[in-house]
């Protein structure tokens, strides 16, 4: 499935890429997650080959590519049935905050080894009274001397036992006007008063959720990522790239189940005939197919805005990619257990947890509601109803 508008150097990795998936594959994962494990042979080996800090800066050890590179690590492993959810996080998310706008100290604190895996970095925004709505935000922070002071809660929160911090997002108060606005915050794993509660999922997933509490977390001045007055433009910069790999994510999963579908429907026989010559079974398939390429256009083309400096229009075009593919996995997944019939449901086919796999782009980071919503407002134009 690789597309003719990428150069030949995108091709290269996209090729390299699922040769280390297939190595691996959706048993191994399965198994990780069985086991309550975590796939470090696989990010070590990712790591090592330079995939994980593909899009970091190379004075910092990583790949000097960009979120368009580092999407197309991530679908390829989804394609071959083992995605890296940590990564959407660790080098996408926390790796371009920290390289945009962290100082120089942070950036040789923590460039370096999430460029390598050697650290991982998990991301808290969402809350249990405001979702991801960062106006809703009531973790706080305040300055007591030179330090900051953290409370408040998080909620679905990925990885948190794994990582060596978690990027905080929190509001200060604005000395001149007295209102609220974002900031973030680097919280060690470690720090006095950070508490985590792994929260129970029907998701067969290696990377835990969690529920943070901080209660007066006490944080030196040198924990605040960039400047204290740019917080909603660092925010933002880390979430579209978060949209991105989301879509990446949900794209990799929705091939993978989609060519475990048309494997058996050329193999399935029924009525003397191999079942994907039927129309009936056929034509879906090639639907999903067509929806996952569209969505990979998409995809595509809000990682190149990104990675050109378009904050603005990347923005709306992350939003759909994030929307097309979340839309287009669940549909690729919901085709192909149907393709299997009863094997569609079985251990053994590995489809049957992607049912539910498959929902977490519809939902996450960003329902598809509040995505129409961002449409309706900053393209269409139309009135907000909140």
């Amino acid at each position: 499935m690789s597309s003719t508008i990428e150069s030949a150097e995108h091709k290269a990795l996209r090729t390299a890429v699922a040769a280390l998936g297939q190595r691996y594959g959706r048993e191994y994962l399965a198994r990780v997650a069985r086991e309550g494990g975590h796939p470090d042979e696989l990010w070590a080996d990712a790591a090592k080959l330079g995939y994980l800090g593909v899009n970091l800066p190379e004075e910092y050890g990583g790949g000097g590519g960009g979120i368009a590179e580092l999407s197309i690590v991530l679908e390829e492993l989804g394609a071959a049935g083992c995605p890296l959810l940590m990564m959407v996080v660790s080098p996408a998310i926390c790796g371009t905050v920290i390289a945009r706008f962290g100082t120089d100290d942070q950036k040789r604190a923590w460039l370096p080894g999430l460029a390598d895996g050697s650290r991982t970095m998990a991301f808290g925004i969402t809350e249990p009274d405001a979702g991801s709505n960062s106006h809703r935000i009531t973790t706080t922070a305040r300055r007591d001397g030179d330090d900051w002071i953290l409370t408040g809660r998080k909620v679905f929160i990925s990885g948190v036992d794994i990582a060596d911090a978690t990027l905080i997002v929190g509001r200060t108060a604005d000395a001149r006007t007295g209102n609220l606005k974002p900031c973030l915050f680097i919280v060690p794993r470690d720090a006095p008063g950070f508490g985590r509660t792994v929260i129970d999922m029907e998701l067969a997933a290696a990377e835990k959720q969690f529920e943070l509490t901080l209660d007066e977390v006490r944080l030196p001045s040198a924990a605040l990522v960039g400047d204290e007055d740019a917080g909603l433009l660092q925010l933002f910069a880390g979430l579209n790239p978060e949209r991105i790999m989301t879509a990446a994510f949900a794209i990799g999963m929705g091939r993978h189940a989609l060519a475990k579908a048309v494997d058996y429907a050329k193999t399935r026989q029924v009525w003397k005939q191999p079942i994907g010559g039927h129309q009936a079974v056929a034509h879906p398939l090639a639907q999903a197919h067509i929806e996952l390429e569209l969505a990979r256009l998409m995809m595509q083309k809000a990682a190149r805005l990104y990675d050109a400096g378009d904050d603005m229009g990347a923005g709306e075009a992350a939003n759909m990619a994030k929307y097309a593919a979340g839309e287009a996995c669940v549909r690729a997944v919901d085709q192909a257990v149907h393709t299997l019939g009863g094997n569609g449901l079985t251990r053994e086919y590995g489809l049957a947890s992607l049912i539910t796999a498959s929902r977490v782009a519809r939902i996450a980071p960003v329902s598809r509601e509040m995505i129409l919503n961002f449409i309706s407002h900053q393209t269409l134009g139309l009135p907000k109803s909140y």
